[in-house]
């Protein structure tokens, strides 16, 4: 790899910066409330998930006693 002086670099990273297509500021937020309805769901259903498979250890562990 050739070696690159900090100049060209910082120049480099701004050409690079430049073509890069940034999201709205709507997409970003209506990006962010999905992601956080799609976490509450997942952790909503993990925890259901938890508590039926929780339960279950308990009524086989209380033929072990």
């Amino acid at each position: 790899m050739a070696k690159v002086s900090p100049g060209e670099f910082v120049r480099q990273v701004r050409q690079e910066t430049a073509k890069v297509t940034w999201p709205t500021r709507k997409e970003t937020v209506t990006t962010t409330v999905m992601v956080l309805i799609m976490t509450t769901v997942l952790a909503v259903f993990f925890l259901g998930v938890d508590q039926i498979l929780g339960r279950f250890v308990q009524f086989l562990l209380s033929f072990a006693g």
